[in-house]
């Protein structure tokens, strides 16, 4: 017997009994899908994850105060701790600092409310710093510092929360009922899937301590270097200046903390490659489940059909041939599952989940169909080697 009248034996096996047939599938394509859907996933939210710290900049180091044991009597940072380290002698890498501080308001136009998370205030090399071009209108100068002008650039979001389509340059809104004008709006950065960029606004350091947050601490200095491969050298040089200027000797006292993208994007992507392969294990186990519904099925197919099975035997059939049969019925059952998983797995993630855009893996589609075929061979051997070792006379004999 040829491969190809064994490959029609067992589609004439399988066709006649579709129900069981196409349940049996069912099984391995839920796992294959879910394979591939949750393998996307976690490279979504990896991918995610990169572009939300690439669009911080690549050369961007952010400082911020740290809270907790043993730094509870710290010196806050301030605007001189900035200003001190643009320093072309002792800071060299360094390109610019920004102080910042930032808090979460309500913002009104007419009859629209929104609530800003961050409503920054600072000064205008942020938005070189922290790569946050300007979209429409103008960004605030060193003037407007000075002068405390209540200026204000809007995110993305927050422009069209309280502006819907209209220009809203030049526009006059309340900022915890403190009226400011709008001169300018971010251009669109996009979500983490966390964290909005774009529902956001900026404006003058001296205008928001005058009129929202008060001459405190800073929230956070972003410091700029001079490029990507001087990041390393432009944190070490932070590092000496500030704690010169706060008296710390000892790094476990450290009132600070510096955060590097670089670090920080390898910590985000160790997580989140760990979070994929617990996705892929959970998922893997559904394949695993559909293998053994394999195996089951087909062991009450070898059962339903011994009198055939001794039929065959005695009238010629080989052991490989009715060994070859039930493997290439139970393999055709997992590839024709695997096929739909495939189709499921790649529809299914076109869509959003939990915020996240899942991004398909090509060697996950290869690995999940590779798998259902071995599936069906590993699971499919033991009812298959039952069939071939039954004896003629024993088969026939059989009610």
């Amino acid at each position: 017997m040829n491969i190809v009248e064994i490959l029609r034996f067992a589609i004439r096996g399988l066709t006649a009994n579709k129900l069981r047939s196409g349940l049996t599938t069912l099984g391995i394509t839920i796992g294959v899908g879910a394979v591939i859907m949750l393998v996307a996933v976690g490279s979504g939210a990896s991918a995610a994850v990169e572009q939300s710290i690439a669009g911080l900049g690549t050369n961007v180091l952010t400082v911020a105060p740290l809270r907790g044991p043993g730094q509870t009597t710290g010196r806050p940072l301030t605007v001189e701790d900035a200003k001190a380290l643009v320093d072309p002698l002792g800071a060299p890498d360094v390109k610019a600092a920004s102080p910042v501080v930032t808090t979460s308001v309500t913002a009104v136009y007419g009859p629209a409310s929104h609530e800003i998370p961050q409503f920054a205030g600072t000064y205008p090399e942020y938005f070189e710093t922290t790569n946050s071009p300007v979209a429409t209108g103008t960004g605030f100068t060193d003037e407007d510092v000075r002068a405390a002008r209540k200026v204000v650039v809007l995110g993305a979001t927050a422009a069209e929360s309280l502006f819907g389509t209209a220009d809203p340059v030049g526009q006059q809104v309340l900022v915890d009922s403190i009226q400011f004008t709008v001169i300018g709006v971010l251009a669109p950065k996009g979500t983490s899937g966390l964290q909005n960029a774009d529902d956001s606004a900026v404006a003058p350091l001296t205008a928001v301590q005058n009129s929202v947050t008060g001459y405190g601490s800073l929230s956070q200095i972003a410091v700029q270097a001079v490029s990507a491969d001087a990041i390393s050298a432009a944190q070490a040089e932070v590092t000496a200046i500030l704690n010169a200027r706060h008296r710390i000797t000892n790094a476990s006292q450290s009132d600070f903390r510096i955060l590097n993208p670089s670090q920080l994007l390898a910590a985000r992507t160790e997580t989140t490659q760990t979070f994929t392969v617990l996705l892929a294990a959970v998922a893997a186990i559904s394949l695993l489940v559909g293998g053994i519904g394999v195996t089951n099925i087909m062991l009450v197919t070898v059962t339903e059909r011994i009198r055939e099975i001794g039929i065959r035997k005695a009238i010629g059939a080989t052991r490989a041939a009715i060994l070859g049969q039930f493997l290439a019925e139970a393999t055709l059952l997992s590839l024709f599952g695997g096929l739909l998983g495939v189709a499921v797995g790649v529809i299914g993630s076109q869509f959003q989940v939990a915020g996240i855009d899942p991004v398909v893996v090509p060697s996950s589609i290869l690995l999940a169909f590779a798998v259902s075929a071995l599936i069906g061979l590993f699971f499919g051997s033991y009812p298959a080697s039952r069939a071939a070792s039954l004896r003629p006379i024993q088969a026939l004999r059989h009610e």
